[in-house]
């Protein structure tokens, strides 16, 4: 089912429903991206009402100019959850996602059953994990000369068309996948139906996360929530795993599963394991 809710400022969003039980909402990547999520659906129709939505000004969404703020898109997914009648939500986040879920969640804890947070960065400041993902991605992509030469010379470009925009894209995700030889594929995958990256979106919200992320302020409130939480990590994920200890660290009710022969995308590379520990999760959550 698709459905077109709107925010409180009058945006048209992309959202669609499908499953059936308890409500869990996903929020994409990015930023700037939009949902992805068809896989995650389809694992766990069974076992929730899934709802995916692409955020502001980003994939199927009406386009606009913003604002791009962690609060605005709190409120836009506030704004999901009240379209489709919801009291309390299960939220699952992955990688931008996953801070935008646990924004939603610290800013509405009463609204939230549980949080899965996958794929995240943690809750510290970015040199705790972004020169170690720059690094391995570049030793990723450098495993074919090729394609990092590639890389390089679209990344050193001041403007992309929509095809080489595309092919950068999919350059960059295809090292996200322990699966040396399913990555390229399924890069290909994510970018179909391929809506254009949000570039604005992407360089503000990215510029806010340096200046709000890493706070005391932020621990202070990760430990005083109270609110289940699952974090679902891929071993292999080129983004540091250690990152994540901080938020582990400070949550008072939370939960940790490593897969171990999964990327960035665990879903991808290990759909048996991630349905069980997110299912396991609702569950937990439904239990009274």
């Amino acid at each position: 089912m698709r459905v077109t809710p709107y925010t409180d400022d009058g945006l048209r969003l992309w959202a669609r429903a499908s499953g059936r039980g308890a409500p869990l909402v996903l929020c994409h990547g990015g930023p700037g991206l939009w949902d992805m999520f068809g896989d995650v659906a389809a694992l766990l129709d069974d076992t929730a009402t899934v709802i995916r939505w692409d955020q502001r000004g980003c994939g199927r969404s009406e386009r606009c100019d913003g604002p791009w703020t962690t609060e605005r898109f709190v409120a836009d997914l506030d704004a999901v959850r009240r379209h489709f009648g919801l009291d309390r939500i299960a939220v699952l986040g992955h990688s931008w996602g996953a801070q935008l879920a646990l924004a939603y969640t610290l800013a509405h804890p009463e609204r939230v059953s549980t949080l899965v947070y996958v794929g995240g960065t943690g809750i510290g400041p970015d040199a705790d994990w972004h020169p170690a993902y720059r690094e391995n991605l570049l030793a990723r992509l450098g495993e074919t000369p090729r394609r990092l030469a590639r890389w390089r010379e679209l990344a050193d470009r001041t403007a992309l068309t929509p095809a080489e925009a595309r092919e950068y894209a999919v350059l960059q995700w295809s090292v996200e996948f322990e699966d040396r030889e399913r990555a390229p594929d399924l890069a290909e995958r994510m970018a179909d139906p391929w809506f254009g990256v949000n570039g604005a979106c992407n360089k503000a919200l990215g510029r806010e996360r340096r200046r709000t992320w890493g706070t005391p302020a932020l621990r202070a409130a990760c430990a005083a929530l109270d609110v289940p939480v699952l974090i679902v990590d891929g071993a292999g994920d080129i983004r540091p795993r250690s990152a994540v200890d901080s938020l582990e660290r400070a949550l008072p009710d939370v939960r940790r599963v490593v897969l171990p022969t999964a990327g960035h995308h665990p879903w991808e590379e290990d759909p048996e394991g991630f349905r069980t520990a997110v299912a396991s999760a609702l569950n937990r959550s439904a239990t009274p």
